[in-house]
């Protein structure tokens, strides 16, 4: 990875025999060390901002598949429910409402049904539609948590970068005016 500040040197550019250096910030030449540096921290704090907004959008649409998956599991689990719970067989049939939705969203996320004539399932394959659908929403659920926990470390990381961008500006900008006040005392 390259280095984010370049120093080159100004060519016959001394003054009182101390060689004069400025820096390039980004591919960005001219500047002096203050300006480099502060600049420097904003691009890193902007970076960071950019990896959060997109980390954001990966949440987001884990959630759009965690409600798209469990509105369909509550069509499976409504049909589930509606079979007797005493001596069925595993071949009892039972149909499913709304399963072109319940089809669209299994093949979206490549859960695997296995249908009966149209729209009805067997007792033993809707119980295991329902294992499946709940076993994909625990799955993206733990991810959620997991990019949750992430986003909350580059949120931290961002107000940082922009705490520490801000606070190299102030000291510059104190640094100067006591330059300034002791020339002048």
């Amino acid at each position: 990875m390259d280095p984010l500040i370049i120093p080159s040197e100004i060519t016959g550019g001394s003054v009182y025999g101390v060689t004069q250096v400025e820096y390039n910030v980004a591919g960005e030449a001219g500047r002096n060390f203050i300006d480099a540096v502060t600049l420097a921290s904003f691009i890193q704090a902007t970076a960071i901002e950019d990896a959060t907004s997109a980390y954001s959008r990966v949440v987001e649409a884990r959630q759009r598949k965690i409600n798209e998956l469990s509105e369909a599991l509550s069509y499976i689990a409504k049909a589930n429910g509606s079979l007797d719970s005493k001596g069925g067989k595993s071949t009892d049939k039972v149909t499913v409402d709304n399963a072109d939705y319940v089809k669209r969203v299994a093949a979206k996320y490549e859960i695997n049904l296995i249908w009966e004539s149209g729209n009805q399932m067997t007792r033993g394959n809707i119980q295991k539609a329902h294992t499946d659908f709940q076993y994909a929403i625990d799955k993206e659920d733990n991810d959620i948590q997991q990019d949750i926990v992430t986003l909350q470390s580059y949120i931290t990381k961002r107000d940082n970068a922009y705490t520490n961008a801000s606070k190299l500006v102030k000291k510059a900008n104190q640094t100067a005016a006591s330059t300034i006040g002791n020339i002048g005392a």
